[in-house]
């Protein structure tokens, strides 16, 4: 009988791997920009080179840290147990879901607009729920911690992100040598970065390699040992290089302060774009953008492949089972490949036009929005990153200036719309693409 079952669903399983794949190259080529878009538009990195860092750590976030959300979207939006018998459904269901989600993924990322992977694929799973079950089953209390968090998501992480952005204001940019104020903390900045990024790694880690059963105080003590070595090798070996290059830029930005300057040409040596600060932080932008992009791959791998993983456990009779490991790299490839051919749309939306970037700001609008988000994954919430990275851009750019006039507000309404119609427009498209399956292939 098994067999039998195989053999009548094996077209959902094949359509299924296709279009996750497409969802994934949108999710990719839409929500990556928020991981490279601060480091690209502020110069820091070139768009070739955040792709290839991209395409290694979202792999990485993904496999390691990708499976607690994937269990989130697949298990507890709604109750698995109304299909009892009806497994085909549910496969059909999830196939539908992928369908609606790619759809506007790929279309949102042709009109160079950031929205919300997380929106969309569980607008697209309630769309398909509500054609196969109505309302019943829905589980309304996960669903409204997930949706108040669409909301919480950009406050704190902008939150955040000022906090850091204002501490480094204050004990850095204000000081009468902030060059070498920063060189001082950067060994700090460096290891509180490692710290979170490990320990997120080791602490009820992936059951898949053996990770949740390292103690929590062994999972402390390994972030901490990591975090320390890499503060005392940035200390010996990065700060001393970066101190040359800081007094490089010094040198010649003295120089050229000798040139008459013209009164309307704003330069503004308190401000957090100061060269000698700029040269430091572009080093550590790089590390936060590698933050960014494993939270990124955690966090986001779940909206491509959570429906794909749970048509495959059925299908491979093993609906309890755990996110298989080598479908959380088939995300991440997917979201990859993405990032590489139609990135660059929205990274430009995120980079430059929403407002300005420099290597200082775009330094606290990733750190603060990844933390958030690595947060958000340990617990199995799967917030936006989308949400939590704008919020930060916005939050950061009118603390930088104490005004708006920096904010490009009328791209900020569009986003928001965006952001607003995403869930409804996939739960359409999803509950749509079921009719037309329910009609071709139920009796």
């Amino acid at each position: 009988m098994l067999e039998a079952f195989s053999n009548e669903v094996i077209w959902i399983v094949v359509f299924s791997f296709i279009i996750a794949f497409f969802l994934a190259f949108g999710v990719g080529a839409n929500d990556v920009a928020n991981s490279f878009g601060t480091s690209v538009g502020s110069g820091v990195l070139t768009l070739k080179q955040a792709c290839i860092l991209a395409t290694i750590f979202e792999i990485l976030g993904a496999l390691l840290i990708g499976y607690k959300v994937s269990d989130t979207v697949r298990k507890d939006i709604f109750d698995l147990e109304m299909y009892t018998d009806e497994e085909k459904h549910l496969m059909m269901g999830n196939l539908a879901a992928l369908f609606g989600s790619a759809v506007w993924n790929i279309l949102a990322t042709f009109l160079k607009l950031p929205i919300s992977g997380t929106h969309s694929i569980i607008g697209a799973v309630l769309g398909f729920t509500f054609v196969a079950k109505g309302f019943r089953g829905i589980h309304w209390k996960t669903l409204g911690f997930i949706v108040a968090s669409w909301f919480v998501s950009p406050l704190l992480s902008g939150l955040v992100s000022v906090s850091i952005f204002l501490l480094i204001r204050r004990f850095i940019l204000s000081k009468e040598k902030p060059g070498e104020a920063g060189l001082t903390s950067l060994p700090f900045f460096y290891g509180f970065t490692v710290f979170v990024n490990v320990i997120s790694i080791v602490l009820d880690g992936s059951p898949v390699l053996a990770l949740d059963r390292i103690p929590s105080w062994v999972a402390v003590i390994i972030s901490v040992v990591i975090a320390i070595a890499v503060a005392l090798f940035v200390r010996f070996k990065v700060v001393p290089k970066a101190r040359n290059k800081a007094d490089t830029t010094r040198e010649q930005n003295e120089r050229a302060l000798e040139n008459p300057i013209s009164p309307d040409e704003d330069v503004d040596m308190t401000d957090d774009n100061r060269p000698e600060v700029s040269v430091l932080f572009k080093n550590l932008q790089v590390m936060t953008a590698i933050f960014g992009s494993f939270a990124h791959g955690g966090n986001d791998v779940s909206n491509a492949i959570a429906p794909l993983v749970s048509l495959w456990l059925i299908y491979s009779n093993n609906q309890d089972g755990e996110t298989p490991a080598w479908l959380l790299v088939y995300g991440g490839i997917g979201i990859s490949a993405g990032l590489w051919i139609m990135g660059r749309k929205v990274i430009q939306t995120m980079g430059k036009d929403l407002t300005k970037i420099t290597p200082t700001s775009g330094f606290t609008i990733e750190i603060g929005s990844a933390t958030t988000v690595l947060m958000a994954s340990k617990i199995g919430l799967p917030i936006s990153t989308t949400h939590c990275k704008v919020g930060s851009v916005v939050f950061v750019g009118v603390a930088r200036t104490k005004s708006t006039k920096e904010v490009d507000l009328k791209l900020f309404r569009s986003i928001i719309l965006a952001w607003l119609v995403t869930l409804p427009f996939t739960a359409v498209f999803s509950a749509l693409f079921l009719f037309i399956l329910y009609a071709i292939t139920v009796p």
